[in-house]
C-alpha cells in the first residue's frame, strides 16, 4: 500500500461551513473494472455508495472486506450497467434513501435494483439540487442541467461533498453538454479548488474539457477504469488536460481501490492498494 499527506485549508467554492471538531471522511473508489463505485464514510460512521460497478459478485467482496452493515444512502449517477449492477447486492444493507436521476433503466439489471431497493424500504428520490447531511459531512446533489434529453450518461447525477474545508466531486458519466450546462449556471457548489474529484466518464474524450477543469480545479483525480477495456479509457486528451491542470492522477486499473481520508482543515490522506 502507498500513501501520500497533502492539501491545507482549500478556501474558496461552495458555501461556508463550521468545520466539524475532528475526525476524518473516508472515500474509497473501488476498484471494480471497467465501472464506478465511491465508498463515503462519515467520521460518525455513516455511509454512502455512489455507483456499485458491473459485477455483483465483486461488490459483494469489497463489501465483506470493508466490514460495511449497512448504508443510510445510495446514489446511482444513471442507470448504466456498468454503475448500477454492483447495487443490487448492497440494497440488502437496506439504504433509507435511493437517489437517481430520474430516468429508468430499460435492462433487467434495473428491474432487478428497483426491486431490491422495494424489498428493502428504501425512499426514491429524484436528484434536484437537495443538500443531505451524512453525519457531519454534507452531501450537494447536483443534478443534470435542463435540456439535455434522455441519454443517461449526459443526465448523469453528481455529488459535491464537504467535511469543513476538505472537498470532493463526484458527477458520473457526464459528457460536454452537462459540464457546459454547469459551467453556464455559474454554480458556487462546483467551483474548486476540490481536493479530489473523480474524472468523468472514466476519462472519455468527450467528458473533461480545459474550461470545465478550470473551473473544478482538481488537486487530485481519480479514473475508474478497467484494463483492458474496448473504449481507449482513458483518452490521451483527457490525460494531458489533467497534467496541464497540475493533478495528480490516480488509476484505479494499476492501483486498484483509491482511498482519501480527509480532514475538516482541508489536509488529507491518500492511500492505493498496489
Amino acid at each position: 500500500m502507498r500513501q501520500q499527506e497533502g492539501g491545507g485549508a482549500a478556501g474558496g467554492g461552495g458555501a461556508p461551513t463550521t468545520a466539524p471538531v475532528g475526525g476524518e471522511v473516508v472515500i474509497r473508489f473501488l476498484d471494480v473494472g471497467q465501472g464506478d463505485a465511491i465508498l463515503v464514510q462519515s467520521p460518525e460512521g455513516k455511509t454512502l455508495l455512489i455507483d456499485g460497478g458491473r459485477s455483483a459478485e465483486r461488490m459483494r467482496e469489497h463489501l465483506k472486506a470493508l466490514d460495511v452493515s449497512r448504508l443510510d444512502l445510495m446514489v446511482a449517477t444513471h442507470a448504466d450497467a456498468d454503475h448500477i449492477a454492483g447495487l443490487v447486492p448492497a440494497a440488502a444493507l437496506k439504504p433509507r434513501v435511493f437517489i437517481n436521476n430520474g430516468l429508468g433503466g430499460s435492462t433487467q439489471t434495473w428491474e432487478r435494483l428497483v426491486a431490491a431497493l422495494q424489498e428493502a424500504g428504501a425512499t426514491f428520490t429524484k436528484a434536484s439540487n437537495q443538500t443531505v447531511n451524512l453525519g457531519s459531512v454534507k452531501l450537494r446533489v447536483v443534478a443534470p442541467p435542463p435540456g439535455l434529453g434522455d441519454d443517461q450518461n449526459e443526465n448523469s447525477v453528481g455529488i459535491a461533498l464537504q467535511f469543513g474545508e476538505f472537498r470532493a466531486l463526484m458527477t458520473g458519466d457526464s459528457e460536454t453538454p452537462a459540464t457546459e450546462g454547469w459551467l453556464a449556471q455559474e454554480r458556487d457548489d462546483l467551483q474548486g479548488p476540490f481536493q479530489v474529484y473523480k474524472s468523468i466518464h472514466h476519462g472519455a474524450a468527450n467528458g473533461d474539457s480545459a474550461a470545465w477543469l478550470a473551473n473544478v480545479r482538481p488537486e487530485n483525480v481519480v479514473i475508474s477504469v478497467g484494463t483492458p477495456n474496448s473504449y481507449g479509457h482513458p483518452t490521451r486528451k483527457v490525460l494531458d488536460l489533467y497534467r496541464q491542470a497540475g493533478a495528480r492522477v490516480y488509476r484505479t486499473d494499476r492501483q486498484g481501490t483509491v482511498t482519501f481520508r480527509g480532514r475538516a482543515d482541508g489536509t488529507y490522506s491518500a492511500e492505493t492498494e498496489r
